[in-house]
């Protein structure tokens, strides 16, 4: 059995790892789906009804599992339910409108990249190893999708979509600044800042008056999917997957999801990338995959020292 996974069962490990093909699939072809929701309903209306409907359905989790259902630090968690919640996602829903799902997919998974380079002046962990090389991966990447050699078709949204993947990192590292402080339950804290995320959404909604909803059945699916699939399932797995896989193996399982975005907008979009869009999604698929690698080797050293001691 491989080393990384000695610890777990293998039965464990073996519904681990389908469980992580099946969550790569939910959230990759969810940028398709949520593509198309627009067609029926406003990017606010959309965001805040999936938002506060997808916590309604994890606290349903998480009475299912008999988890405690305070929340502990409001404060904390209300900034990070509006970086995660009201900024990520409403953000890349914003982009969506004009931008191509594929494309969207892959300029938001640049998160990790940011949380690298905020993670220097915030948290003081700077970059080592191989992160400078996937740093410049995806830089180069970056370059390549956004062509600023030539005028670009659809700037505002790539922008939106860069400033998600933004949002995302400075959440990231809100929740590592209060796992310092205190533990929290994943679920738990998931739930709470997403009840608490969709608040600003829900206001801006009231103000902003989008055209109603068209209740057709391709949105009422979108809405079950984003919060059914795509949350209360999707959140199990992750947590289940978590439990019985190293951290740096999930993570590198994850890399599948914008690849999945990619074909799925190009197979039901039609929206095909150019040689030079690949070529840049390459580079930043190459930097992630780089990234999980550093992950896993510092995982095995950490146990390496360990039974050393």
């Amino acid at each position: 059995m491989p080393h990384c996974l000695k610890h777990t069962r293998p039965s464990n490990a073996a519904r681990a790892l389908l469980g992580l093909a099946l969550l790569s699939a939910i959230w990759g072809y969810n940028w398709v789906v949520m593509k198309s929701a627009l067609a029926d309903a406003g990017p606010l209306t959309f965001t805040a009804l999936r938002s506060v409907l997808g916590a309604f359905s994890l606290f349903l989790v998480m009475l299912w599992q008999r988890k405690p259902m305070a929340i502990t630090r409001p404060a904390a968690t209300f900034v990070l339910g509006v970086l995660q919640t009201a900024l990520f996602v409403g953000l890349t829903m914003a982009a969506l409108i004009h931008g191509g799902a594929g494309k969207t997919a892959v300029l938001v998974y640049t998160m990790p990249f940011w949380v690298l380079l905020l993670a220097w002046p915030l948290l003081g962990e700077r970059l080592h190893g191989l992160q400078w090389p996937a740093v410049a991966l995806a830089c180069t990447g970056l370059i390549l999708i956004l062509e600023p050699w030539h005028h670009a078709s659809n700037p505002a949204s790539e922008a939106l979509a860069i400033a998600a993947g933004l949002a995302w990192a400075l959440a990231a590292l809100q929740a590592k600044r209060m796992g310092r402080v205190q533990h929290h339950d994943l679920l738990s804290l998931t739930a709470w800042q997403m009840a608490l995320g969709s608040l600003p959404l829900v206001a801006i909604a009231a103000f902003l008056p989008e055209p109603p909803i068209h209740w057709t059945p391709y949105f009422v699916w979108a809405l079950f999917y984003n919060v059914i699939l795509g949350n209360a399932l999707a959140w199990w797995l992750w947590m289940y997957i978590l439990q019985n896989l190293p951290a740096g193996l999930a993570s590198l399982g994850t890399l599948a999801i914008p690849v999945i975005g990619v074909l799925a907008a190009w197979l039901q979009l039609g929206e095909k990338p150019g040689a030079v869009e690949i070529a840049g999604m390459a580079l930043i698929g190459s930097g992630l995959g780089l990234l999980a690698l550093a992950a896993m080797r510092r995982r095995a050293n950490a146990l390496s020292q360990i039974i050393q001691d």
